[in-house]
């Protein structure tokens, strides 16, 4: 029986892969966090699969080195500008067949959410997620369990994920053909989420930002269940890029020096340290500060900010939102991020989202960048425990997946959310 679970983040800077063995007693235990850079996607979605797929085998293969097991599938994340979702709802009268009375079962349920995601869509998109928010029995609303309730009319409240059928073919076949099968695919944020949020910042009413390298991936919670998702397709590129242009530096140098020196809230730079910028075809190197580099760096990421806050507030509308603005990606490591936040949303309550931490040896995949991959991990052990505790198995099998995207390729992946939210 496979007792091992592999989070598969496949992101437009870098690929990262983790891996993990949950016991039978239901603790799960870290065994090993590969990285690799990525240079065949674009703001998310794969433009190269030969570049792709050689940054997945590299970082399972490093995930597999730390580890010493043998990874033949794994758990995909996906995000960026394929991914577009929206609210539905769905009706249906309670059956009394078979039953004494109108009590609401598992089927009830099943026929109501079935409702609400019979909807018209566009022949290129495909299903990902259909999430519950919320249900509501005879009128009766805010209800997140209506089973055994006494009820004429059923009504669920659902946040619906959709992504694009070929830019999700391209990343299943990036994973088949670097020879690793895919046991299911999962919306990124919603991964991060459970990896970085607690869940007194899920019921409150919280927003995640994943701060990308080719998008910046934005999901809002409240009552414990997904109000909105969204990206902007725009990430940590495009500082560098700025840095490069101004500087005339290449990328390579300017991400290096955006790493090390960089800083995107001019306030907490209290002295004249100086950054040296190399030269470029035999021209002398440059000595600047860091206040210049944050001159170029703070304009791009306010604006990125400024455009997620611009669409969160189209999106939630007079959605009540009293928990924390939390920070997770790459780009959550910039100095001075939380500050710049906290400024463009008028708000102190922003913070950095640390992957949660679970057994194992080593804390490297204790990180923001690893928030996606470790929050498959974690949702996929809930899954799994759930039916270790509900005696249907005692450590669910993985199956490697078929190369054909199939019409029921995220059948499974309603009951994989019932068990997280």
């Amino acid at each position: 029986m496979n007792n091992v679970i592999v989070g598969l983040d496949i992101g437009t800077c870098n690929v990262r892969a983790v891996i993990a063995e949950l016991s039978e007693d239901g603790s799960l235990n870290v065994t090993g966090v590969g990285s690799s850079p990525s240079t065949g996607l674009r703001k998310g979605v794969v433009l190269n699969i030969e570049a792709t797929l050689k940054a997945i085998q590299s970082a399972i293969e490093a995930a597999e080195l730390m580890s010493a097991c043998e990874v033949t599938s794994c758990y995909v994340a996906i995000g960026g500008s394929q991914i577009e979702s929206f609210n539905s709802k769905g009706l249906v009268a309670v059956s009394s067949k078979g039953k004494e009375n109108k009590e609401i079962d598992q089927s009830d349920i099943d026929r109501v959410i079935d409702a609400a995601r019979a909807i018209m869509i566009p022949m290129d998109r495909e299903i990902l997620h259909v999430i519950p928010q919320s249900y509501i029995v005879d009128g009766q609303g805010g209800l997140k369990e209506p089973r055994a309730m006494i009820g004429v009319r059923l009504e669920v409240e659902v946040h619906i994920v959709t992504a694009s059928v070929t830019a999700t073919q391209n990343i299943v076949r990036c994973v088949n053909r670097a020879a690793y099968g895919v046991d299911g695919i999962m919306l990124k944020t919603l991964a991060a989420a459970r990896s970085v949020m607690t869940q007194e910042e899920r019921n409150l009413g919280s927003i995640l930002i994943d701060l990308g390298g080719g998008t910046t991936d934005v999901l809002v919670l409240c009552d414990d269940a997904p109000v909105c998702s969204c990206s902007i397709p725009i990430g940590g590129q495009m500082v560098t890029n700025d840095i490069s242009i101004v500087k005339g530096i290449s990328t390579e140098n300017a991400e290096k020096i955006k790493i090390d020196a960089g800083c995107c809230w001019e306030p907490l730079l209290d002295t004249y340290e100086e950054v040296l910028l190399p030269g470029v075809g035999g021209r002398a190197p440059e000595i600047i500060t860091r206040q210049e580099l944050c001159q170029i760096i703070q304009p791009r990421v306010q604006e990125i900010l400024e455009m997620t806050r611009d669409k969160l507030a189209l999106l939630t509308k007079s959605k009540q939102l009293s928990g924390n603005i939390v920070l997770c990606g790459g780009g959550a490591l910039m100095h001075g991020i939380a500050d710049l936040t906290s400024y463009v949303f008028d708000t102190s309550a922003v913070r950095i989202g640390n992957a949660a931490k679970m057994g194992g040896l080593f804390d490297e995949y204790h990180s923001p960048q690893y928030a996606t991959a470790t929050g498959i991990v974690l949702t996929q052990a809930d899954v799994r425990r759930k039916a270790i505790e509900s005696g249907e198995l005692q450590i669910r099998e993985t199956k490697q997946r078929d190369n054909t995207l199939t019409k029921d390729l995220f059948a499974g992946i309603k009951e994989f959310f019932k068990a997280f939210f």
